[in-house]
């Protein structure tokens, strides 16, 4: 996370319960530009903590993806009477959304962390501008409502009877 909390930069990678520090390609080392209003709920989320996981679990560790999904994405998506899916929902999401506002493929692929597809892509500079990145993200925000505050929507991180109960209270 850099000091003004709109770049988030990608150095390492999550494998199940476990933190790694190789990525899966060289393109996945990044800086990923997020909008003024995300960058401000990181901030408040984080309340100073400069360094750990930004969402560990208990003990430190990464959160575990299965819990993720069956704990927290599965229910909210069931409640809003969605379809359920996978924690790579959220990537295709934001895929989706970069194209219906017509971010350059150039940047696509720079904050997905893929690699160039033409020589254009290698001669283009705009993935070294920053301030058009931060620009482009500003101007597209997230594509849906953010919380007013993200300590009163944060889910708490609950043993899994918990949440069984809590499911059957909203069902």
């Amino acid at each position: 996370m850099l000091d003004d909390f709109t770049t988030v930069r990608i150095i390492q990678q999550a494998k199940g319960k476990q933190l790694t520090p190789e990525l899966k390609t060289a393109n996945s080392v990044r800086f990923v530009d997020i909008s003024p209003e995300v960058a401000a709920l990181l901030k408040e989320f984080l309340a100073g903590r400069t360094t750990g996981l930004v969402f560990p679990n208990r003990v430190g560790r990464p959160l575990n993806p299965s819990n993720i999904r069956n704990r927290v994405i599965h229910p909210l998506l069931r409640m809003k009477g969605l379809p359920t899916g996978g924690n790579h929902i959220f990537r295709r999401f934001r895929l989706t959304w970069l194209r219906e506002n017509s971010v350059s493929r150039d940047i696509e692929r720079f904050w997905f962390g893929h690699a160039n597809r033409t020589v254009g892509d290698v001669y283009s500079m705009l993935k070294k501008n920053i301030k058009f990145r931060k620009q482009i993200a500003d101007k597209i925000g997230v594509g849906f409502e953010l919380p007013n505050s993200i300590l009163a929507s944060v889910v708490p991180n609950v043993p899994k009877m918990a949440v069984e109960q809590a499911e059957q209270v909203v069902a």
